[in-house]
């Protein structure tokens, strides 16, 4: 009976060794800085667009509300009236995108806002 308990002790002390805190970015805060200096339409801000908006606003995608994020051209209408950076702010004045999903990490709306604030030109 007394090796029963000194197993099961040991087993439950093992089980509580084996949990871990799952936050990975509170554990491992990102180190490196976000570059806002050099960001460009071209190289940047089409990128980002690419990844997290033009599969519904972008080419022939019907689920964008005719909200169109594929060209410089298209996407500039949306700087100029602010819905652009709002959504990704999920600020409350513009519906927050991406719809049904997370706001989009610091450095990246960082990189949009800045590229409007120098003018948003298409470089």
């Amino acid at each position: 009976m007394k090796t029963l308990i000194i197993i099961t002790a040991g087993i439950f002390l093992f089980g509580m060794n084996s949990c871990f805190y799952d936050k990975a970015d509170l554990i491992y805060p990102q180190t490196t800085a976000c570059d806002t200096a050099t960001v460009t339409y071209s190289g940047t801000v089409a990128k980002i667009l690419g990844s997290n908006c033009n599969g519904c606003h972008g080419g022939a995608a019907a689920a964008g509300a005719g909200i169109k994020l594929d060209t410089y051209a298209t996407a500039s209408t949306y700087v100029t009236n602010g819905r652009l950076l709002n959504s990704m702010l999920h600020n409350g004045q513009a519906s927050p995108m991406p719809k049904g999903g997370t706001k989009l990490d610091a450095c990246t709306i960082n990189k949009v806002s800045s590229w409007i604030k120098k003018g948003a030109t298409n470089n």
